[in-house]
């Protein structure tokens, strides 16, 4: 049944470009059918059988109608998710923790203000006629800074592209290493239809056109797409071999329709 609504929605995405003349196709044939059931009585047989019709008409229209919402309206409304990119992933992960612990905690103390307001040091004196010796505390050598942690290493892009005239998408994909060996994707500016259950997949087949190269061996599911707009990060599994990955696919999962590929290029 779900290959079933993909091949409509399919069909669809080719009979867009004809919407003008279907549309006005149908309202031709749905008035002469109007019209022959006028000629017919058959609005004067359901008049007189409305209740006997009402009972099983209305379950089966409401739930029509409920299910045509459920499909359709993810089409019409767009959800916009702002990610920053994430803190921990420059940073030198201990090995007791996760990265999503020190993301955490990194994000806590960002949101944290803390003043510190000291006196001048007693050992020092403030000259205030002519030969007025200052003295100066001892200070210990100023620590010598560390080296920063590498920053995090670009190893693939790519850009968004259109599907059809229906399933369209802009923005950029990126997979990231970061300084322990980590990988992430992030998508930035994106900006792809929106669908039933979209989920982000990357795939080792470059540029795939069906469900069999999307789910070619190797492929990983990132999980659902968080919004068909905005700036969004995805961790990559430490059992994926991310620099084998050459496709990074928007995918609706109900109905196995592909909404936008991004085909990725080594580096950044």
């Amino acid at each position: 049944m779900a290959e079933f609504f993909g091949q409509l929605e399919r069909l669809a995405a080719d009979l867009y470009p004809f919407r003008w003349p279907i549309l006005a196709a149908s309202l031709v044939v749905l008035f002469a059918a109007a019209e022959f059931g006028r000629r017919m009585g058959w609005h004067r047989f359901i008049w007189r059988h409305r209740v006997r019709l009402a009972i099983p008409g209305v379950p089966v229209l409401a739930l029509l109608i409920f299910i045509a919402y459920d499909l359709g309206s993810p089409l019409f409304i767009n959800r916009t998710v702002e990610e920053e990119f994430p803190f921990a992933f420059s940073a030198a992960i201990p090995q007791e923790m996760a990265m999503e612990e020190v993301e955490s905690i990194m994000e806590g103390m960002s949101k944290v203000v803390q003043n510190v307001d000291e006196a001048m040091p007693a050992s020092m004196t403030v000259p205030t006629i002519g030969r007025t010796t200052i003295t100066r505390p001892s200070l210990s050598p100023s620590p010598t800074p560390s080296e920063p942690d590498a920053a995090p290493t670009a190893i693939k892009s790519g850009e968004f592209r259109d599907r059809d005239a229906i399933h369209r998408g802009s923005g950029q994909a990126i997979i990231y290493r970061g300084s322990d060996g980590s990988h992430l994707l992030r998508l930035e500016n994106l900006n792809v239809t929106n669908g039933p259950d979209l989920h982000v997949i990357l795939t080792p087949r470059r540029d795939p056109d069906n469900r069999a190269e999307v789910m070619a061996p190797g492929h990983v599911n990132l999980g659902q797409l968080k919004g068909n707009r905005g700036n969004q990060n995805y961790p990559i599994p430490d059992s994926v071999d991310a620099e084998a990955q050459w496709s990074a696919v928007i995918y609706c999962m109900p109905f196995h329709v592909i909404f936008s590929v991004a085909a990725l290029q080594d580096g950044g």
